[in-house]
């Protein structure tokens, strides 16, 4: 995901913008120069959704879309780096 998709991007959910970024590995684009997020999290502070970023794609999806596991797997992959508040209160589920 480029950095600069942040200008446009709202929680599906309750449309609250802008959403809180946290990077966990980046880079830059060979073509652009811009800088992107490999793997990291969108974060709405309204609701308390977060939003994985997976090879570059940020998976904003509806509750009853979204795969619990594969959301459960990420959240305990990047404990260590993950701000508490997303790994313990974070919607529709936490660890």
């Amino acid at each position: 995901m480029k950095k600069s998709m942040l200008n446009i991007l709202a929680c599906p959910i309750d449309k609250h913008y802008p959403l809180e970024l946290f990077e966990i590995a980046t880079g830059v684009d060979e073509h652009t120069k811009d800088e992107i997020v490999n793997i990291g999290i969108l974060f709405c502070n309204k609701c308390m959704r977060f939003y994985p970023i997976i090879e570059q794609i940020p998976v904003m999806l509806p509750d009853d879309l979204r795969d619990k596991e594969k959301d459960l797997q990420f959240l305990h992959k990047w404990q260590h780096i993950i701000p508490s508040n997303i790994l313990h209160e974070a919607q529709p589920w936490h660890i």
